[in-house]
């Protein structure tokens, strides 16, 4: 990887960090999956992501009434933030595989690999949890990428020849990601849907704010302080602000809820 050396033992404490939350926050997905696959009374989808787990049920009235209720509180707007949230979820994936594919990450550092497989595999798990939620809700999946961002990979792409590169394109994708998961919490209208939105966007704010750090380690050829355990002393004092630079997350650049719709 040339100059910019990382140290194993920071990205494997990243990786097992990301790990923990993904892992909470796949759980509570589950749960939100489930339980809005309930209320819309689809058994065989509501069993497939409780994986056959005992759901405590109602009269049969209860049930169907429960049901209605979700239909009509589920809208186009619903479908369509699910679509575009799939859709930026599947560009992610495929810029984490073309990273993966990168000389300088391929024939490098194994940790580096791990990483980024890692990281793909959350960012699966997210898309296909979006689609489900969305082919539930009465909708398609969406499995093309974000139309708006995949010209601005396109653009990039040729530039990239550094692990600093890579850093810098991943932390825009990131950070849409959390920023349109953000604000689709308050744009939803259904519990579900607000937990499952809920659930996946701290996990995309920490891949943004571990780049954060990375990038700015980097960026001040301080690459051999990336590193567990670290010479404190010699951090810059505004690392931590680079890190998470927002004391609450912004939603400012959060792609409208039409952007990835399925035409």
């Amino acid at each position: 990887m040339g100059v910019e050396r990382i140290d194993t033992r920071l990205l494997e404490e990243l990786i097992e960090q990301s790990q923990d939350l993904n892992s909470d926050a796949v759980r509570i997905t589950h749960e939100a999956l489930g339980d809005f696959a309930e209320a819309t009374g689809d058994r065989s989808r509501r069993n497939w992501w409780r994986r056959g787990s005992a759901v405590a049920g109602a009269a049969g009235a209860a049930v169907a009434l429960s049901a209605v209720r979700a239909v009509a509180a589920t809208s186009s707007d619903d479908v369509m933030a699910l679509q575009t949230a799939a859709s930026i979820e599947n560009l992610a994936i495929s810029v984490y595989r073309t990273a993966a594919g990168l000389p300088f990450v391929k024939n490098g550092n194994k940790t580096v690999a791990t990483f980024i497989a890692r990281t793909t595999a959350q960012h699966e798990a997210h898309a296909k949890a979006f689609n489900a939620a969305a082919t539930q809700a009465g909708g398609t999946a969406q499995n093309a990428p974000d139309p708006k961002y995949v010209a601005v990979v396109k653009a990039a792409l040729p530039g990239i020849k550094t692990p600093a590169d890579v850093v810098k394109l991943a932390i825009t994708l990131e950070d849409v990601a959390a920023q349109t998961y953000t604000k689709n919490v308050g744009q939803v209208s259904s519990a579900q849907l607000r937990r499952l939105f809920a659930s996946v966007a701290p996990v995309e704010a920490q891949h943004r704010t571990t780049l954060l750090s990375v990038q700015a380690l980097l960026a001040g050829n301080m690459a051999d302080l990336i590193a567990i355990p670290t010479d404190a002393a010699k951090l810059p004092a505004d690392l931590g602000s680079a890190g998470i630079p927002d004391t609450f997350y912004p939603t400012k650049d959060a792609s409208p809820i039409t952007e990835g719709a399925v035409k």
